[in-house]
């Protein structure tokens, strides 16, 4: 079989696996179904091993499947890289693009941020992916994620984009019925609207280190907007980057509550696999996020 059929083979192997069909592979690669089932089962036949069971009502990965799944993705980062360097050479930047980043941080601020990005390098074919779950860079096939937050995987390496700063806010209805905090500790006694799965979450600095406050819980959620608005709406305090908030504070929906201690901060990274270094076209997109954001972030301003 021709080494390009293999790399077709590999690239229909890998969609059909992230997109969860043949059929979603299919519309993704841009390929007719016959196409793509012809690929697959052209790149087992070479390799002599069955990847997928394949079946009326679903798909999944069999043994050798899932042996054989992340060195595809590798053969095809490094074929992706390789053209990357040769596309470098020529001094312009074009190819293939795949970020994921946050729901509402990508809906409200890396959207408009990336439109002058890809004006300015028309080239580039960019998929951005929005999903509020921390995805794995490498083995999810990202060339790079956006993280709100501290980046600990070494695997990764961590470019700082901008600041952030985080604030407890609440509707003028929650606090002219509920009263309004001035203490660390007074907020126990307040509904939360909470980040879910951080049951530390609500941190301050106070003299000797950091304390942590559990408010009532009268929401978890993995979004921020739905944060906001559940505020907005009256529920409780939530504690909320400003980028999320600034539009409602500036209309008087929202209020900033004062407990006389910083909330803990965080900061924007954009997080790439270590072993595949910084394309080109990565480190133009860094640039140009930064730029866009500014320091201080336009949203702190």
């Amino acid at each position: 079989m021709p080494n390009d059929l293999k790399l077709r083979g590999l690239a229909a192997f890998v969609a059909a696996v992230e997109e969860g069909s043949v059929s979603a592979a299919a519309r993704r690669l841009g390929y007719s179904k016959s196409v793509v089932s012809e690929r697959l089962a052209e790149l087992e036949h070479a390799l002599g091993a069955r990847l997928l069971q394949r079946s009326t009502r679903r798909m999944s990965l069999t043994a050798d499947g899932e042996c054989f799944l992340p060195r595809a993705r590798r053969i095809l980062g490094e074929a992706k890289e390789a053209m990357a360097e040769l596309t470098d050479r020529r001094s312009s930047l074009a190819g293939p693009l795949r970020i994921s980043a946050p729901v509402s941080f990508g809906v409200l601020h890396l959207g408009p941020a990336l439109y002058a990005f890809l004006a300015a390098h028309p080239g580039i074919e960019l998929s951005l992916e929005l999903d509020d779950r921390f995805v794995d860079a490498g083995a999810d096939g990202f060339d790079a994620v956006l993280r709100h937050g501290p980046v600990t995987d070494c695997r990764l390496v961590a470019k700082r984009l901008a600041t952030s700063r985080r604030i407890l806010v609440a509707s003028p209805a929650y606090l002219a019925r509920e009263g309004t905090p001035a203490s660390p500790d007074e907020l126990g006694r307040h509904h939360g609207l909470l980040y879910i799965n951080r049951e530390t979450d609500w941190r301050f600095a106070v003299a000797g280190g950091w304390r942590v406050v559990h408010p009532r819980t009268s929401l978890r959620v993995n979004n921020g907007m739905v944060m906001r608005d559940a505020a907005v709406a009256g529920l409780g305090l939530t504690l909320l980057p400003t980028f999320f908030v600034r539009d409602e504070l500036a209309r008087g929906a929202l209020e900033q509550v004062d407990v006389g201690a910083e909330a803990e901060g965080a900061e924007l990274f954009l997080a790439y696999p270590r072993e595949s270094g910084v394309p080109a076209k990565l480190a133009a997109l860094i640039d140009s996020l930064k730029r866009s954001f500014g320091e201080p972030p336009y949203w702190d301003r």
